[in-house]
């Protein structure tokens, strides 16, 4: 059974920072950040790919949030700074299976940024 286990989640005041990470039991292609606030719906934050390390983000929080990967742990980081308000929702894990191709979810861990 595949598993994502994410860690990292809180809560922080504005302009603060986080770091969630997320360990797979896989290896994986491509590992990803969603994120989804109350009556919104679910969206991309960041990605990054394995091979390469080639990664994507969300226009919203470019500049902000740095996605970062260890190949030998199968874990994916997502660095968060100048915290907002508007960045509160369940962030969740994905992952693209290396030779499967299948996608996997996260159990998703809540960040609430909040003064």
């Amino acid at each position: 059974q595949v598993q994502l286990v994410e860690s990292g989640g809180g809560l922080v005041q504005p302009g603060g920072s986080l770091r969630l990470s997320c360990a797979a039991s896989i290896f994986t292609f491509r590992m990803s950040w969603y994120r989804q606030a109350p009556g919104k719906e679910r969206e991309l934050v960041a990605g990054i790919t394995t091979a390469y390390r080639r990664t994507n983000y969300a226009d919203s929080v470019k500049g902000r949030f740095t996605i970062s990967r260890d190949n030998a742990k199968n874990t994916v980081y997502l660095q968060m700074n100048s915290l907002k308000p508007e960045d509160t929702a369940v962030y969740f894990c994905n992952a693209v299976g290396a030779s499967s191709r299948n996608t996997y979810w996260g159990q998703g861990t809540q960040v609430t940024v909040s003064s």
